[in-house]
C-alpha cells in the first residue's frame, strides 16, 4: 500500500461484528483486537511469543503482546492508521491458525503433541 493510501479503520461496530464472525476467541478493548492464550507454562509461552514475533515480522505488522509464565496476550492495532484495520485482522486470522494447529485433528502423518502425558503439554487449545 502507498504511502498516501489510507487503509479503512472499522467502527467498533464493524469489529465487534468481524470478530464475531471471524475470530470468536478474540475480542475488542480499549481500540485493541486482543486475544490471551493459556499455555501450560514458561517454555510453551516463549514459544508462542516466537511463533507470534516470527508471524509479525513476515508481515511486517507488530502487534504489543504481554505474557506471563503460562500465557500470552496479543493485542493488534494499525498505530499509523490510529484504528483497527484489514492488517490486524489477517495478522490475527494466521496467528489464530499457527498457534491452535493441531495436526493430529487432521489425520496426516504428523501426531502432534501428545495430550495424555503432561510432561509433553503445550498449549491449552480451545
Amino acid at each position: 500500500m502507498s504511502e498516501t493510501a489510507k487503509e479503512k479503520v472499522y467502527s467498533e461496530a464493524e469489529i465487534a461484528e468481524r470478530l464475531e464472525r471471524e475470530l470468536p476467541k478474540w475480542r475488542y478493548e480499549n481500540g485493541w483486537i486482543r486475544r490471551k492464550y493459556k499455555t501450560h507454562g514458561w517454555k510453551s509461552t516463549l514459544m508462542v511469543i516466537n511463533t507470534v514475533g516470527h508471524l509479525a515480522e513476515a508481515a511486517w505488522h507488530h502487534p504489543d503482546i504481554t505474557a506471563s509464565y503460562a500465557w500470552v496476550e496479543v493485542r493488534l492495532m494499525n498505530h499509523a492508521a490510529k484504528g483497527v484495520t484489514d492488517k490486524d485482522f489477517e495478522l490475527a486470522k494466521k496467528i489464530e491458525d499457527v498457534v491452535q494447529w493441531q495436526p493430529a485433528s487432521e489425520g496426516g502423518a504428523l501426531e502432534g503433541t501428545p495430550q495424555t502425558d503432561q510432561r509433553f503439554a503445550y498449549i491449552k487449545y480451545d
